[in-house]
């Protein structure tokens, strides 16, 4: 009987024992990060597609035969100088036939799909596509493409080969496929957990390497220009401003070496914009790309190397602890200052300088400035000078309490955001207001007047 209960008792242990083994097989298994869950379709550069918007054969673009190269970590930024490539020759795509397709009436019901697979409505695609770019890929890319299949747009992950032609819009994310007009989005999953189909006539190309395929994060500002490479003349830079096809390129030499601007203490974002303005392309060892407001504790390599255009620099961050912290530059003016003048050594002016209005003090002041890769050359880095003019230096009143009003000043935003001259009454008419500094006007109604923006007007596209 003794014997009997025992035999129960280690079949049942035996049972829990085997059931917890399991459990945890199921769970490693779980988390195993290279099991493939997202499936992709390869997309040849040329082959033509089973279900396109429109037929391949209709001259809406045309691929090359580009090498895909490799990239520091598989996530790029939009702004990336180098990132995407293009050519000498005529146009890679003809954005005008494209909207004139879709603004046939025959195709009524096949713009409404792509329109909605772009979050837009009908009427916005005139607008949309006048603000698209055509470039070329120059690494094999992830994406959200679309078919069109009875009439709805059913998206599906795809890999784009190196050498197709997109369009790409202010933020450098890929937009449309050209040669058939596909609409495309951000690829979404994991490029470490992909498992890539080569079928349909989309053989493996050569040189494919999933260790070199990226995914294309959006820019932290809005583009006023790309930095192409030519993928025929690797020599020959492409500077093309947003929202042409080819017309108004200039070139400029990407074998020209560029200094690595001093960058420690500045935020990510601002790093960012300010090494595509020299040229160069950020790099980071992580799963994913830090919010725009961290603060960068070093480069690799450091402030004064001389790199060639495209070279990537690593940066180290550290996350913004503070409540306000995460995508947005936190509020931080004093530490924050120094870190704008190392782009612009010839600028050493302060903000213990309000009388100088060719030093304005911004340390993140976001897309509008100068560090975008407006001069890929390397001879424009300075957030500096086209700024116009600094922002006015707070109204100097004659009365006791001015000294703690002047010390929270700066954290206010740049520019327009200055409240003592709206709130203040006018002061009495006589000499109180000649006791201002001689670079500043009266405090009347001419002070809000004559803000920061109105010396950058944006850019209106033809």
């Amino acid at each position: 009987m003794a014997l009997h209960v025992f035999t129960r008792r280690a079949g049942k242990a035996a049972i829990r024992k085997i059931a917890v083994l399991s459990l945890l097989l199921l769970v490693a298994s779980g988390c195993d990060s290279s099991a493939p869950l997202f499936d992709v379709k390869a997309v040849a550069a040329g082959a033509a597609s089973l279900a396109p918007f429109f037929d391949e054969r209709s001259g809406l673009g045309r691929d090359a035969d580009v090498r895909s190269r490799p990239a520091r970590g598989g996530l790029q930024q939009g702004d990336t100088p180098g990132l995407y490539g293009g050519t000498g020759k005529a146009s890679i795509c003809d954005v005008a036939r494209l909207k004139r397709y879709l603004a046939e009436p025959r195709n009524d019901r096949k713009a409404r799909a792509w329109a909605g697979a772009l979050d837009l409505r009908k009427d916005e695609i005139p607008g949309y596509l006048d603000g698209l770019t055509p470039v070329l890929l120059r690494h094999d890319t992830l994406v959200r493409n679309h078919d069109y299949k009875k009439g709805k747009a059913v998206p599906f992950n795809a890999l784009l080969q190196a050498g197709i032609a997109i369009l790409v819009d202010d933020q450098g994310m890929p937009a449309v496929k050209c040669s058939c007009g596909n609409p495309l989005r951000p690829f979404e999953g994991d490029r470490n957990r992909i498992s890539v189909s080569f079928d349909d006539g989309n053989e493996r190309w050569k040189g494919y390497d999933r260790s070199e395929v990226v995914v294309v994060r959006p820019a932290s500002h809005e583009l006023k220009r790309i930095a192409l490479v030519d993928v025929e003349d690797p020599g020959r830079g492409i500077e093309r401003p947003v929202g042409t096809a080819g017309e108004e390129d200039t070139a400029f030499d990407t074998r020209k070496r560029r200094a690595v601007p001093s960058l420690i203490g500045t935020t990510f974002g601002e790093a960012s914009r300010r090494l595509a303005g020299r040229g160069l392309a950020v790099a980071y060892d992580g799963e994913d790309l830090p919010p725009d407001g961290a603060r960068v504790t070093a480069s690799d390599p450091a402030a004064g190397a001389e790199l060639r255009f495209g070279t990537h620099v690593t940066l180290s961050v550290v996350r913004d602890e503070s409540p306000s912290g995460g995508g947005t530059t936190p509020p931080d003016p004093e530490p924050s200052r120094p870190t704008t003048s190392p782009a612009s050594p010839s600028a050493p002016s302060e903000p213990s300088s309000p009388s100088s209005p060719s030093e304005p003090s911004s340390p993140s002041s976001g897309p509008s400035r100068s560090e975008r890769p407006a001069s890929p050359s390397g001879t424009s880095d300075a957030p500096s000078t086209p700024a116009g003019s600094a922002p006015p230096p707070p109204p100097s009143t004659s009365s006791g309490p001015a000294p703690p009003s002047t010390r929270s000043a700066p954290p206010e935003p740049p520019g327009t955001t200055s409240v003592p001259p709206r709130t203040t009454p006018p002061p009495p008419t006589g000499g109180p207001a000649s006791s201002a500094p001689a670079t500043s006007v009266p405090a009347t109604s001419e002070a809000p007047t004559t803000s920061a923006p109105a010396e950058r007007p944006r850019r209106t596209r033809e």
